[in-house]
């Protein structure tokens, strides 16, 4: 009965899904103003999330502060971005790996949305990327990174890559660490079929840059992932490492990756 049940549910949340992308990308490129995109694309990811069943519980939005941040969260799922963009503030802007930009028509929506484009395989445009995005950051833009660049199948948080918190450092900005719960369990990483499911974020407690060097980035990052790990029910799998698998020289040159 349970089979038949999630059997059931993927089917239609797999028709709602396929029906509401095409009409909400159209919505979102005609619409006029940036803020006046990024506020549809927030309801939008509102009603797409409640036709599910997902909620989201939200704890912790009163602390996010009103002005710049970078917000950093824990990636389990593709539901993570819509999430996100159903939970924060329109003002946000997030951080994607170029590659999304080939995707049709949703490459263009993204653009249109004001999002920040980073390239992973190129160090000389991955650099050119990182000082754009400072900029950005620096001139009050407030940012949202998945700082482990990826999701696997396997649960566990992973290595944290240093870009996201060399920029919050250089600019002067607050990081906000972000628990997501409940993403990977509804849309396992391979599996086109969401499942039933309910979920949750948790906006932690501010962490405030102690200078604008490496050394600062690197206990940002720590300090983030510390907190993210502690409130979520998924094991580390940084392997007594919080640089494990990533690249020194990418972050020096400060490559928001995600």
């Amino acid at each position: 009965m349970n089979y038949l049940f999630r059997g059931l549910f993927g089917a239609y949340a797999l028709l709602i899904c396929l029906a509401m992308l095409p009409v909400g990308t159209l919505m979102i490129i005609a619409t006029p103003g940036l803020g006046n995109r990024r506020r549809m694309a927030k309801w939008l990811a509102r009603v797409l999330l409640g036709l599910l069943g997902a909620g989201p519980r939200i704890e912790g939005l009163p602390g996010l502060p009103n002005g710049a941040c970078v917000v950093v969260a824990n990636h389990c799922s593709y539901l993570d971005g819509v999430l996100l963009k159903a939970v924060l503030p329109p003002r946000f802007s997030f951080v994607i790996k170029k590659e999304a930009r080939r995707i049709p028509m949703g490459g263009f929506m993204l653009h249109r949305l004001g999002s920040e484009f980073v390239t992973r395989d190129n160090d000389h445009a991955g650099a050119r990327d990182a000082r754009r995005i400072l900029r950005a950051a620096a001139e009050g833009q407030a940012l949202g990174f998945f700082p482990e660049g990826t999701f696997m199948p396997e649960p566990g948080l992973r290595p944290f890559r240093l870009g996201a918190f060399l920029t919050a450092a250089r600019a002067g900005l607050p990081v906000i660490p972000i628990a997501i719960h409940g993403s990977r369990r509804m849309l396992p990483s391979g599996s086109w079929l969401p499942r039933p499911g309910r979920l949750s974020v948790k906006i932690l407690a501010a962490i405030t840059p102690t200078g604008n060097d490496r050394d600062a980035a690197m206990l940002l990052r720590d300090q983030a992932r510390r907190q993210i790990l502690a409130n979520i029910d998924e094991p580390d799998l940084a392997g007594g490492s919080e640089t494990q698998g990533t690249n020194p020289r990418r972050e020096l040159s400060a490559r928001p990756d995600l």
